[in-house]
């Protein structure tokens, strides 16, 4: 049977009645989400504190200055002034600080050896299904309509589809999401090209769409 490099199997608690019921993750999911998680908040947390400087620069006058502003493209700033910011009526980061926090708890339920049941994990996708929905939503905004890019942003679209990429690699293998025998197959051995496709398909877009700056830089 072939499995994947970031779902291996475990096998604490496999002869208790109550586990043939539920689903463990392997090693390298948890690491993969305990990561993604984590760099998700930081993230988060950088974007949050960054808006409440520039709101109390706001109110004393002053210039803000940020640290990942590189250039006309690379722009934070551009990118947090923006309506698409706060797309459901307050700062999308919040929703970082909690989602991303979510997911390191569970990470560790998981490295405890916590083992789920199938809701568990159809809740699981369903968030990374909302995540990288919302994302591809804020790339389309971002490039076409702010005309900037956001480094933090960046790193929250990063983990985010590897979360929901390897969460839906873990359900395929456990045939909580039914797809033929080949497919299955090739979902666990050939796993790291979609995220490599999708992260290229990101960049290609972000090169094309601005290479009247990137042409004056090289």
């Amino acid at each position: 049977m072939t499995t994947s490099a970031l779902d291996e199997p475990r096998t604490d608690g496999d002869r208790d009645e109550p586990a043939r019921q539920t689903i463990a993750a392997g090693r390298p999911l948890t690491w993969l989400l305990l990561i993604c998680g984590a760099l998700g908040l930081w993230a988060s947390f950088v974007i949050t504190n960054d808006k409440f400087v520039l709101l109390q620069d706001k109110i004393e006058g002053k210039q803000t200055h940020f640290s990942c502003s590189l250039n006309p493209i690379i722009s934070c700033g551009d990118v947090m002034e923006s309506s698409q910011a706060h797309a459901f009526g307050f700062q999308n980061p919040i929703i970082g600080l909690v989602a991303y926090g979510v997911v390191v708890c569970l990470a560790m339920g998981m490295f405890a050896g916590a083992r789920y049941k199938p809701w568990f994990w159809y809740g699981l996708q369903a968030g990374g299904l909302f995540g990288v929905g919302f994302i591809s939503w804020l790339q389309y905004q971002t490039i076409y309509n702010i005309q900037a890019i956001c480094l933090w942003c960046c790193l929250a679209w990063v983990v985010t589809i590897l979360i929901f990429w390897y969460t839906a690699v873990h359900n395929i293998k456990h045939g909580l999401i039914k797809v033929p025998g080949k497919v299955r197959e090739a979902v666990l051995e050939f796993h790291w090209v979609v995220p490599v496709l999708w992260y290229g398909v990101i960049a290609l877009l972000i090169l094309t769409h601005f290479w009247y700056y990137w042409k004056t830089v090289i």
